[in-house]
């Protein structure tokens, strides 16, 4: 896959394009763009998946230049887990999800062929999750969120920075987590489909 993250270029400022989009309601896409110094993807509207390994029965494709998943044949979540192992760390994804979609982004993983909240942390990005206070923008088990933000319908940029003991989480530039656990010091990074629809158009790393 490509190594280098794409630039697009754009003849407006960046606060006059923000405001429109804010006017429109549109502000998720004015989220903090990464320069290239730095960011390292693992997924950018890339060819192939070969940065991830697949664990679990969903129907993980590339399709309209995004990884997508909208199909589970087992009862249990699938996972595109890194191949690599993390420490200190950045992460920006972009992603879209429908309302009732069951997903997350899982860092510092401890086993890669066994994904959970118990060996892992646990971004959550589940809208309709029964108890809220862990849903979209949480850290299960670890760090609530309160209220809970909605990323149904609509692209979104998560921020998750896990430095040390330290774990953030920005949703649209907002923050949902902020929050010391030193339970997990590095892993793997795995991307969750429980149910509904997922799409990530990018995901880039920046060691810390």
């Amino acid at each position: 896959m490509n190594l280098e993250p794409k630039m697009t270029t754009t003849h407006r400022p960046r606060h006059f394009l923000c405001a429109s989009l804010l006017a429109l309601g549109l502000m998720a896409g004015c989220a903090t763009t990464p320069s290239a110094s730095g960011w390292t993807p693992l997924y950018d509207k890339g060819s192939n998946l070969n940065d991830w390994t697949l664990v679990g029965d969903a129907n993980w494709r590339i399709q309209e230049d995004a990884i997508i998943a909208d199909y589970l044949r087992s009862k249990t979540p699938s996972y595109l887990v890194s191949k690599a192992t993390y420490t200190d760390y950045e992460i920006r994804a972009e992603f879209w999800v429908d309302s009732q979609t069951n997903s997350g982004i899982f860092i510092r993983c401890q086993d890669p062929t066994k994904i959970g909240a118990d060996n892992c942390y646990e971004v959550n990005i589940w809208d309709t999750r029964p108890d809220p206070s862990y849903g979209t923008g949480a850290i299960v088990d670890v760090a609530k969120v309160s209220p809970m933000p909605r990323a149904g319908g609509q692209w979104n940029v998560m921020e998750i920075t896990a430095k040390g003991d330290a774990l953030t989480v920005k949703l649209n530039g907002v923050v949902t987590v902020n929050a010391r656990n030193g339970k997990f010091s590095k892993g793997h990074i795995a991307l969750q489909y429980g149910s509904g629809v997922v799409k990530f158009r990018q995901v880039l790393i920046k060691s810390l």
